[in-house]
């Protein structure tokens, strides 16, 4: 485990080593923007909605009962672009792009290649890191906003038409102006940008680190999901309780 961690570092600092290259990668990292993002963009439209009408028919009930149901639109806003708009477009990503990237970079050292842009004096972390990283790293946040919009919309929609919520849409927006913050907002965005520099890392670690042919692929591909899930949930806490001071 240590042992990984240290490479994780060591191959993070190559690339930030390597940053003023990426003007050089241009091409490379639009195609990998456009996988990443408009590739993922209905996806996480979809499970967006659907995040948003579930907190609005969880917890708009037991508002209503309480007298509370003009607070709804402020829970779902905070919750949405707080917490669960950067960690589940995070998880999306792990699970769909994190994979991506340890199978074709783990396929392409079980076949050597990697070796052979060795022997061409090509270094891979500025030609097949550097692109993927920085791509992710721009992708993310992005989702995360088009995730918030979505997650609002759905909950107002759900809020709406729910016979045992009735909170109507203007009620919902209004309550939702008047609680999130821009620093929340912010709050969210900074936790995408640090998730989409460790699933970007964790993968293409993973995929270099590859060995024994496909089995060893396959082994890579699991261990960068999951490795890079169970950092995501850990960097969500340690995120959340150092900008917590910043929230009062």
């Amino acid at each position: 485990m240590f042992r990984e961690l240290g490479q994780m570092l060591l191959l993070l600092g190559a690339t930030l080593k390597a940053l003023p290259q990426a003007f050089r990668r241009i091409r490379a990292i639009g195609e990998q923007l456009f996988e990443i993002g408009n590739a993922s963009l209905f996806m996480a439209c979809m499970l967006s909605f659907f995040i948003g009408g579930v907190l609005s028919l969880q917890a708009g009930s037991v508002l209503v009962q309480r007298g509370l149901g003009t607070q709804l639109g402020g829970l779902v806003g905070l919750s949405m672009c707080k917490e669960l708009a950067p960690v589940m477009m995070a998880i999306l990503i792990a699970g769909r792009i994190g994979s991506a990237m340890a199978a074709e970079l783990g396929s392409m050292c079980a076949y050597q290649e990697v070796d052979a842009l060795r022997t061409l004096n090509i270094n891979p972390v500025h030609y097949l890191v550097l692109p993927r990283i920085v791509a992710i790293t721009i992708a993310l946040p992005c989702l995360a906003v088009f995730s918030n919009l979505v997650g609002w919309m759905g909950g107002a929609l759900i809020a709406a038409y729910n016979q045992d919520i009735g909170v109507e849409t203007s009620t919902f927006f209004a309550n939702l102006r008047d609680v999130v913050r821009t620093r929340d907002v912010i709050h969210g965005l900074l936790k995408a940008l640090a998730f989409a520099v460790v699933i970007g890392t964790v993968s293409c670690q993973q995929g270099l680190a590859t060995i024994g042919g496909p089995r060893g692929v396959g082994r890579s591909v699991t261990k960068a999901v999951v490795n890079s899930i169970v950092l995501i949930l850990i960097l969500d806490y340690v995120i959340t309780r150092v900008l917590l001071p910043f929230d009062k």
